[in-house]
Formats: C-alpha cells, structure tokens, sequence
C-alpha cells in the first residue's frame, strides 16, 4: 500500500491541488481544514474516493493536529492565513495561526513519528534584502507580521530538526498562481484578481506604476517541489530551505498585458480594457526573483511551466469555471 500524507489546509488552492496530485499517484491522503480560507467545493470531487479523509480541524487546536496525524507518513502542511495586508490588519490573528498553529503540527508530526515534514514557507523571509536572485542563505529584515511569521516557522522546524530528529523541508513559495486560487475576497491574490476584473470588462488596479516585477510560479511547479522534498533520499537535501519558483520575473505591467492577450482568445473585449494605477502597498517588495540552482541540485528540480505558460492554463481554467 502507498504511503499516506496528511496535507493541512488541503482545502485551500494549493492544498487541493496537492490532495488531487497524490489521491491520483493511489497515495492515501488526509486532508485537515477548518475553512477559514478553503473552500469545500475544492475537495468536492475527492470525498467519494476511499483513499481521501477529511478532517474539519483547526490547527491551533493541537488535538486537532495530533488526530491528524495519527498514523501518518508524511506531513505536506500548507495551513497558513495568508497576505501580507491582512497580517498588517490583523497581525495577532496571522500570528496565532502561523506561528502557534505551526508549532502545534510540529509537536503533533514529533509526536507521531512522521517520516518527513514539508512546509510552505515563503519568499516574504527576504523581506528587505536588495540583492537579485534571492539565495536562501541571504535574508534580510522582514517587511510585514506575516514575513515574521513564516520566518519563524522555519527557526521552528530547523530547532525541531535538531533537538528531536524530525526531518524537515521548507519550501519558499514565490507568487503561486494556477487552477482554484480564489479570486474572491478583500486578500485574493493578484493574479485571480486581475483575471476576474478582466472578464468582466472591469480596469485593473496596480498598486505603484506597474513596474515592481515578480517571480510568478505556476501550481504544477509547486506540485514537482513538494513531492521532490517529501520523497527525496539525499540526505544533503533534508533539514534546510529551498526557493520554489521558476527562476525568472515578470512586471505587473507585463502580466496584465500578458493576461489580456490570454483571456482575448476568449472575448476580444478583454483586450481593450484599461488599467488604473494606484499608490504603493505598505510592505511590498520592489522586485523578487528567485534562484533555483539549490533546488535542482539537490532535489533535481526542474520546473516544467514557466510564467507564461502558466498563465495559458489559468486563464482557461478561469474562463471555464468563473463562467458557471
């Protein structure tokens, strides 16, 4: 029998797509949510299939974990309350589950005896470092509560690595689009929300003048890393961190002229619609960019999608089920 995997937050847009990925490679697969942030409608279609189990849970309640992870070989722990701007509204929130929350799946996963923990750490850790690429090893000051609290998760799993021998990867996420990110919402990601207020005919709205540019990851990339990080056997690649990323950047000005020329396909409407640009956000980066030469090197890494492909596949996706 396959191994199984308990996936926290499975019912978000990574998370989902992560019970999808592993319930079709026959893994047994575990999802904990409370529905903060997910949505049912993401893990619909997985309930019926006898290898999934739900668990309604909320990772600050450490039973919760603990029940979670009873029994359970690998823990791909995507549980997170996400956006910078919400961190800065509510940093005690963002905090209880990030942090507390996270701490209480590393006791739980400890405590069962899980072979391996691969969590979602983030690209907000470089926070006010200039330097281009971004290596893991060269971090600045955090720019937000929410770059705070996924900076210490990974001071957590690296103590929880050394004093209890728990085997841990952080993956540094890098502006993750693709299929079921939700574009609902005051915190929706930028890429849903571009795409929604397209098709609708509706003017984007770009925070600074166009030209902060970022590392947009496509969700199959993030898919290859998590199942690289989980299955990996070298014993060089375990108890660190990895950027996960395609390794090139992209202005907002580009992606929405990138994005128009994707959804025109569809309604040649979409292609005339104009931008509105506002100030700057508080705590946003000018420029990210990631380096992926570690994670090719030591988990063999190879992203299959870059940015634009990507983008190609997400807005079919959009097209198709935002039309419904």
């Amino acid at each position: 029998m396959k191994n199984s995997i308990l996936i926290t937050g499975g019912a978000g847009f990574i998370g989902s797509n992560l019970c999808e990925h592993f319930l079709n490679r026959g893994y047994q697969v575990t999802c904990l949510d409370n529905f903060a942030t997910g949505h049912r409608y993401n893990i619909s279609s997985f309930l019926d299939n006898p290898n999934f189990e739900l668990i309604d849970g909320d990772i600050r309640n450490l039973e919760d974990c603990q029940k979670a992870a009873k029994g359970i070989d690998y823990i791909l722990h995507q549980a997170a309350l996400g956006s910078v701007p919400r961190s800065i509204n509510d940093p005690i929130t963002t905090n209880d589950i990030n942090v507390s929350g996270f701490l209480n799946m590393l006791v739980a996963a400890r405590d069962a005896k899980v072979k391996r923990f691969v969590y979602a750490a983030s690209s907000s850790t470089y926070g006010d470092s200039e330097a281009l690429p971004k290596v893991e090893e060269v971090i600045g000051k955090p720019l937000s509560p929410y770059a705070i609290t996924k900076y210490v998760n990974e001071l957590y799993a690296e103590i929880f690595s050394n004093s209890y021998g728990l085997e841990t990867i952080g993956l540094r996420y890098f502006n993750v689009f693709g299929r079921r990110q939700d574009p609902n919402g005051a915190y929706a990601a930028v890429i849903p929300l571009f795409v929604k207020k397209l098709m609708n005919h509706e003017s984007p709205i770009v925070n600074g003048d166009g030209n902060f540019s970022r590392d947009f990851t496509y969700i199959d990339n993030v898919i290859q890393m998590n199942e690289l990080a989980m299955l990996t056997e070298n014993p060089a690649a375990i108890n660190t961190v990895y950027n996960t990323a395609f390794g090139d950047r992209t202005t907002l000005n580009d992606l929405i002229e990138n994005l128009k020329k994707c959804l025109a396909e569809f309604d040649p409407l979409i292609a005339t619609v104009e931008t509105i640009y506002g100030p700057n956000r508080a705590g946003d980066i000018p420029h990210s960019l990631a380096s992926i030469k570690k994670a090719k090197q030591l988990l063999q890494y190879n992203p299959a999608f870059s940015m634009q492909q990507g983008l190609q596949q997400a807005t079919s996706w959009y097209w198709e089920n935002l039309k419904k």
